[in-house]
């Protein structure tokens, strides 16, 4: 069977119909001499406010013995009407180019699957390019260093990181979506990631000194594989009902402060009063991670970590053109056997005071908004923290956990420059040793924020060395100085110093291909009592430092086909990071250079 008869009954399983024979309307003679369609008579469509046009006096000739020409009525209607747009791009001639995603083309849903009235296909093909040459302080080896005779507790910082992903997928779905949902979509996407890594240091790489400071590695992973089922439309205007179940991404938020992350799960979703309220209520059971691809692995068995959300949402509240959410979600994490990464690396539990597992169970009620007050752009998300952890790394006793976030970021546009201001607060734990645990952390933040990957705090990953092992004091793309052991593989720690963040930036946009983006943030730790407790370091200062950051969108296109970014950023260390991380050239400025070329069809 040719592609497209499979196609055609993989549509027909889903319910599509076949395509109707065109249709070609009758005109009644009768009705036709009712209707007086000369020029100048009152049918005729003028614009409002404006004089009767005079028309030029009608041409008259002398031809006798000619026979009459037939009344407009005798010719077929101007419009004819036919089933659906499709066809009429075929008549028309319109060439399909399967190579160009922005012509007519089969591949990308702009025609049915031949046989089919209703059902159409779209492939994706992504390419991402990563090359970041980067400094951040390394510790030395326990074991053994490349440099005997400069052992410390950290050594060179330099590093490369460069990785290739290639994304491909499909998605075939039944019915016109110009207009209104899907009636039913299956998607699958998978992701090839090839990444090599250098650093100078042993025993950063792998818990093996002996394999080196480099390593090459490849993985495979299932990123997108579910179905979406349309439930029912409940209104005129297709507001509606869906389901979703399987792997699937997902956002809690505008910008990615709680959770965004690609998982298993089943998810109900849908909309009321033409669209102005949406909601979501949503179950995910988290997949294990690839540890230096980030990809999901199947090869494992889930965690036992389950996440509920539910979230509605409400445009022009309170104001036209703002967008309000309310967010409500639980995480249930009840982990308690241990899980090494790929690279040898114990990351559940965390190597962090106690070692024992842990377990906790957390609810996150938020409020999120994203829209214009007149000119004024804001984006905000505040949480709450509020449950159990029930084997504190101090005290080895269960613990209530009563943390906060705020978050907002404002914005004014002056012609082809976009100002920005930002302010972040998570809050810390200043008494390790009570019964309570008041450090904000996230599940699996990602922000979109105050320069987000272009920044050189939310795009490195800074080891916590000798308070823990294989520790970080801030997760990689993310902004929260939470003491995880992985943002992907690891589990929250609600003691930790908690995180300030005050910056500002700007977008300039030199043309509407090339856009030139600058930010300065200041960051402090909210607490020190737990680095110092961890460390056992006296009087820790807050100031973490200067985050200075540049960096440059290019899309040849107009589009994002093509898009070229490259960025470059230094932190200035404050005393605090100073006093942490104190090395050969501890007053150096730690750098972050980022080329990234992404392809998409």
């Amino acid at each position: 069977m040719a592609a497209g008869g499979l196609l055609a009954h993989a549509c027909l399983l889903l319910g599509a119909t076949p395509a109707p024979v065109p249709h070609v309307a009758s005109v009644d003679p009768v009705a036709a001499e009712a209707v007086d369609v000369s020029p100048g008579t009152p049918t005729d469509r003028i614009r409002p406010g404006l004089q009767t046009p005079e028309f030029a006096p009608p041409i008259t000739q002398s031809n006798p013995g000619a026979v009459r020409a037939p009344p407009p009525q005798a010719f077929p209607e101007a419009a004819l009407p036919v089933p659906d747009r499709y066809r009429l791009a075929d008549n028309l001639g319109i060439k399909v180019n399967r190579f160009d995603p922005y012509h007519q083309n089969d591949f990308k849903g702009d025609r049915p699957v031949k046989g089919t009235d209703d059902c159409f296909i779209a492939l994706t093909g992504i390419s991402d390019t990563v090359v970041e040459p980067r400094s951040f302080p390394i510790p030395v080896g326990v074991q053994t260093t490349d440099r005997p005779n400069s052992l410390d507790v950290f050594g060179r910082d330099n590093a490369l990181v460069v990785s290739q992903t290639f994304l491909f997928g499909a998605s075939l779905f039944k019915g016109v979506t110009a207009f209104k949902p899907p009636e039913v979509e299956v998607r699958a996407l998978f992701a090839v990631n090839v990444n090599y890594a250098k650093v100078d240091e042993r025993r950063v790489l792998s818990v093996l000194p002996s394999n080196g400071t480099d390593r090459t590695d490849a993985f495979f992973g299932v990123q997108e594989l579910f179905l979406d089922y349309h439930l029912r439309n409940v209104s005129s205007r297709y507001d509606f009902d869906s389901i979703r179940v399987g792997i699937q991404p997902f956002s809690s938020d505008f910008r990615g402060f709680l959770f965004q992350d690609s998982q298993l799960g089943v998810r109900l979703f849908g909309n009321r009063d033409n669209n102005r309220f949406q909601y979501n209520l949503a179950f995910f059971d988290r997949l294990e991670k690839d540890t230096n691809s980030g990809l999901n692995d199947l090869r494992q068995t889930p965690r036992d970590d389950q996440i509920v959300i539910a979230n509605v949402y409400r445009q022009d509240l309170p104001v036209p053109g703002f967008t309000s959410q309310l967010t409500v979600v639980y995480n249930r994490n009840h982990e308690t056997a241990l899980h090494v990464d790929a690279n040898g690396f114990p990351v559940r539990p965390a190597l962090l005071g106690d070692l024992r597992p842990r377990t906790y169970d957390v609810v996150y009620p938020g409020y999120s908004g994203d829209g214009h007050f007149g000119r004024i752009n804001i984006t905000t998300s505040i949480y709450g923290a509020f449950g159990q952890d029930r084997n504190s790394i101090f005290t080895q006793k269960p613990t209530t956990i009563e943390a906060f976030f705020a978050a907002a970021e404002a914005s004014y546009d002056i012609n082809y420059v976009r100002i920005r201001l930002s302010g972040l607060f998570a809050s810390g734990d200043n008494n390790p040793y009570d019964n309570k645990e008041t450090g904000f952390d996230a599940i699996v933040e990602n922000p979109l924020f105050a320069g987000a990957d272009t920044s050189y705090w939310i795009r490195q990953s800074i080891p916590f060395a000798a308070g823990g092992r294989a520790i970080a004091i801030n997760g990689r793309n993310g902004v929260l100085d939470d003491l995880r052991s992985s943002k992907d593989e690891g589990q929250s720690n609600f003691q930790n110093p908690g995180t300030i963040l005050a910056g500002i930036g700007a977008d300039v946009d030199l043309t509407t291909q090339f856009r030139v983006t600058g930010n300065v943030n200041h960051l402090w730790f909210a607490t020190t009592e737990v680095l110092e407790a961890l460390r056992q370091q006296a009087r820790i200062g807050h100031d973490i430092g200067w985050d200075l950051s540049v960096a440059t969108i290019y899309r040849p296109k107009f589009t994002q086909n093509i898009v070229v970014r490259a960025s470059l950023a230094g932190l200035v260390p404050g005393d605090g990071f100073k006093q942490l991380f104190t090395n050969e050239a501890h007053d150096s400025i730690y750098y972050s250079a980022l080329l990234n070329i992404t392809l998409s069809y």
